[in-house]
């Protein structure tokens, strides 16, 4: 079911019970004060005849005047004889009124109803009356029976008669005009409210259109044009546009890793082919030259297999393959670090400065790459007679590791994309044939995954310093 549908549906549903609750109470209170107001008229009618009739010097007798309202009034004796009757009274059929003072009639609406509070105040009997229903000619009327007291005794009764058929009519068309009119508000509500949610949710179709293109196309440069009105879907189409530039930029970073990935891979398997092809076709080569194209095809597939190392890295990062942590010393490792790389400084002065005791929780093979990816890379790029710091300090921040040199640096425009895969600043990185252009976006990611963070600073013709700040263990 569509969401125009349901809010529709639900709408309606919400609405149907409003009206059935306001208009219910509406009734009751509407036809109980009605028929309290009939009630009232009768024991008022009936109470002021007993008085008049009890005042009569003779014998009891009706006052001839203040009937009204259409109501019909009877005498009794004490025993329930009929003495005198009203001439609306004559049509009405035998009554002994003493049955009506025995078994009250109650109210004359229904039970549910009598549970709704009156706006007004109910008929309340007078001492010793009662109220009850007479049926004639299915016709329906409402009987009052008031006694007549002398001298501590009861002489006679006087009954009132009230027609409620009109009542009863004007009741039941209110409650067919509420039931109808319920029902067509309901109606035209759920069709109204299906056709403002449709027109509501118009830019979410216009969104399900532009991302079905986008899928089928995968043109991610496509945009969803917001609103005039600053509302939730405005800000559901910005938010979409954000998600949309963010696939380009990953769809566009995919696209440029898998060609640089191709290209970093079909250098060194060319060069492997090549040499190969060689040795096959030229079996009279020289000692030297075979020697020379067997190193060069080790070259190329050490490489090769350092390349396809990092690539393997990278894939795992981008997996969500977490690190152990597991406490290091970081002042020990960078130890273990300084005395391999030393034997490949060559003619660069290697030196730790500063280096103080420290400690992270971490992955202590994954910081040893770090600290290989930066220091291989420092040597690399410093000429012969260069010198590379290594340092180890304690800060506020954390254990914090430079690995500075005084090499070719790094020009300010290209300090940006030094992380990314495969990105090689130009000159700079040219100079390194044996490079993948991987391992800066491998540091960054084994220092993310300690909770540190990285950055580089450098200038061109005075060297680069690499600055690592790691969390220090408790």
């Amino acid at each position: 079911m569509s969401i125009r549908l349901r809010l529709a549906r639900w709408y309606g549903t919400f609405l149907a019970v409003i009206l059935v609750v306001f208009s219910g109470l509406s009734y009751a209170w509407h036809v109980r004060g009605h028929y309290d107001d009939l009630d009232r008229a009768l024991l008022t009618t009936a109470g002021h005849h007993a008085a008049e009739a009890a005042q009569t010097p003779a014998a009891l007798h009706l006052a001839e005047d203040g009937v009204g309202f259409d109501i019909a009034l009877r005498l009794y004796d004490a025993e329930g004889t009929l003495l005198e009757a009203s001439p609306l009274a004559a049509r009405l059929p035998r009554l002994d009124p003493r049955t009506i003072l025995a078994q009250p009639g109650g109210p004359a609406y229904g039970p549910l109803i009598r549970r709704i509070p009156s706006l007004d105040h109910a008929a309340v009997p007078a001492t010793g009356s009662a109220f009850g229903i007479l049926t004639a000619a299915e016709e329906r009327w409402r009987v009052t029976v008031v006694p007549i007291a002398e001298g501590g005794r009861t002489v006679g009764l006087v009954a009132a008669f009230a027609p409620l058929a009109r009542l009863d009519h004007a009741m039941h068309r209110l409650q067919l005009i509420l039931l109808g009119l319920g029902g067509l508000s309901v109606v035209v509500a759920t069709l109204g409210s299906w056709v403002l949610a449709r027109n509501v949710l118009q830019p979410v179709a216009t969104m399900i259109d532009a991302a079905g293109a986008i899928a089928h196309s995968r043109d991610f440069s496509r945009r969803i044009a917001p609103g005039s009105v600053n509302d939730e879907l405005h800000h559901l189409a910005d938010t979409f546009n954000e998600m949309l530039s963010s696939l380009e930029i990953a769809y566009r970073s995919q696209q440029r890793f898998v060609a640089d990935a191709s290209h970093e891979l079909r250098a060194p398997l060319t060069a492997i082919q090549g040499n190969l092809e060689l040795l096959r076709r030229r079996r009279d080569l020289p000692a030297a030259d075979t020697a020379e194209a067997i190193a060069e095809a080790d070259r190329e597939a050490q490489r090769l297999s350092r390349l396809v190392a990092d690539l393997l890295a990278l894939a795992r990062a981008d997996a969500g393959v977490s690190l152990r942590h597991e406490p290091v010393e970081l002042d020990a490792l960078i130890l273990e670090v300084f005395r391999t790389v030393r034997q490949l400084a060559n003619d660069h002065t290697l030196m730790l400065d500063p280096f103080d005791p420290a400690s992270t929780l971490g992955d202590a093979d994954r910081l040893k790459q770090l600290l290989l990816i930066l220091i291989d890379n420092a040597l690399k790029y410093t000429p012969a007679g260069g010198q590379v710091r290594v340092g180890l300090a304690q800060s506020p921040a954390g254990a914090v590791i430079t690995v500075a040199d005084s090499g070719i640096g790094i020009a300010a425009a290209d300090l940006p994309q030094v992380f990314e895969r495969f990105y090689r600043a130009d000159p700079a990185r040219t100079r390194d044939p044996g490079g993948s252009g991987l391992g800066l976006a491998i540091a960054r990611w084994i220092v993310e995954q300690h909770g540190g963070s990285i950055t580089i600073s450098s200038q061109p013709q005075y060297g680069t310093t690499v600055a690592v700040v790691l969390p220090q263990r408790p």
